[in-house]
C-alpha cells in the first residue's frame, strides 16, 4: 500500500534546526500577528496525531525549499516572489464562509474553523504542473468534517472555493495574467475524499504567508495549483464552477487536472518530475501515487479528454 501508518520522523530531518529552534518567533514573523496570539496557537500544531492517510516511504523536502520556491501569483509570477512579497498579507482577522446549496451555512473565524476537529500531521507528495514537486509534512483535517456540518443539499455536486484578494496590496489581474480573486473548484466527492486536506500548517508551524497563510487546500493527487491558497468562500454549486487556470487557458488547464503523466502539458512533457533539492528526475506517477486511492473517482472517464 502506498498509504499507511507513518514512520517516526525524525524532526530535525524536517526542517532545518535555524529555523525550528525558535518556533514562536518564527511564527509571528510568518504570521504577521501578536505573539500572544501565536503562542495561543501554537500548541495546536505540535504533539499531532499521525494521520492513517500519511504517505510513508518518502524523504520530507526541506521546509526552507518550500517557502521560498513556490507559487502564489497575488504576490508574483516568479517562484521566489512569494517569500519576497507576502508579507503585505493580512490574516487577522480572517473569515472563511460556507455557504450555497446547504442546510446549515456558517462563517467560521480562523480560531473556531481550527477547533472543529481535531489537527493531523499528514505527509503528503505535492505535484506542480511545471513538472517539480515536493513532500510536505501538511497540518490539518479532512475537509468533509465541515462540508458535511453544512449539510448540503441534493443539488450540491461541486464545491467552488475562492482566495482572499485585496487589490491595494496584491498584484493585479494584467500583471498576474489570470484574474483574481482566485477561484477553485472540485466535484463534491473529490472535495469529500478522505485525502482532501483543509489545511492550517505545515513543519509543526503555521502557514507561512507565501505558502497560503492562515488556511488552505491540499489535494495531493491534483496539480498543485487545485490547492487553493488563502481560502474565504466555500460554496456548494450545481454546476461545473468557473476555475481561475481553465477560464485564463482551457487549452492547457483542464478542471480535473489529475496527475497523469500519459498527458503531456502542451508545453512540456509531464512523465516526468523533479523534486525540489534533487538533482535527478523520477518517473511521474498516476495521480501522483494515490490511485489505489482514488481512482475509483473516475471510473468510466476518459481522462485525456477530462484532464
Amino acid at each position: 500500500m502506498l498509504i499507511r501508518k507513518a514512520p517516526e520522523i525524525c524532526r530535525s530531518e524536517i526542517t532545518p534546526k535555524k529555523l525550528y529552534v525558535n518556533r514562536r518567533r518564527f511564527l509571528a514573523a510568518a504570521g504577521g500577528i501578536a505573539l500572544g496570539a501565536v503562542n495561543a496557537r501554537a500548541d495546536k500544531l505540535t504533539n499531532l496525531q499521525k494521520s492513517q492517510l500519511t504517505t510513508s516511504g518518502e524523504k520530507v523536502t526541506p521546509m526552507q525549499d518550500v517557502t521560498t520556491y513556490n507559487n502564489f501569483y497575488e504576490f508574483g509570477t516568479g517562484k521566489s516572489d512569494p517569500v519576497r512579497n507576502a508579507g503585505k498579507l493580512k490574516i487577522t482577522p480572517w473569515k472563511v464562509s460556507i455557504e450555497g446549496l446547504c442546510a446549515k451555512p456558517n462563517t467560521y473565524d480562523i480560531d473556531s474553523l481550527m477547533k472543529a476537529a481535531p489537527l493531523e500531521e499528514r505527509v503528503y507528495r505535492h505535484r506542480c504542473v511545471e513538472a517539480w514537486s515536493i513532500v510536505v509534512p501538511w497540518i490539518g483535517y479532512g475537509l468533509s468534517t465541515i462540508l458535511k456540518a453544512a449539510e448540503p443539499n441534493s443539488k450540491a455536486r461541486y464545491v467552488a472555493f475562492e482566495s482572499y484578494y485585496d487589490p491595494g496590496t496584491m498584484l493585479g489581474s494584467r500583471s498576474a495574467g489570470i484574474d483574481f480573486p482566485y477561484r477553485e473548484g472540485l466535484r463534491i466527492d473529490e472535495a469529500m475524499h478522505p485525502l482532501t486536506l483543509l489545511c492550517f500548517g505545515m513543519y509543526e508551524e503555521s502557514l507561512p504567508k507565501q505558502d497560503g497563510a492562515p488556511v488552505r487546500l491540499v489535494v495531493p493527487w491534483k496539480y498543485g495549483f487545485k490547492s487553493i491558497k488563502s481560502v474565504v468562500k466555500i460554496k456548494f454549486v450545481e454546476k461545473e464552477p468557473p476555475t481561475t487556470w481553465n477560464r485564463s487557458n482551457s487549452r492547457e488547464y483542464g478542471f480535473y487536472s489529475n496527475v497523469n503523466p500519459e498527458v503531456d502539458h502542451p508545453r512540456w512533457s509531464q512523465a516526468s518530475e523533479r523534486r525540489l533539492g534533487e538533482l535527478f528526475k523520477r518517473k511521474t506517477l498516476k495521480f501522483n501515487g494515490y490511485g489505489d486511492q482514488v481512482a475509483s473517482l473516475y471510473d468510466g472517464m476518459d481522462l485525456r479528454k477530462l484532464y
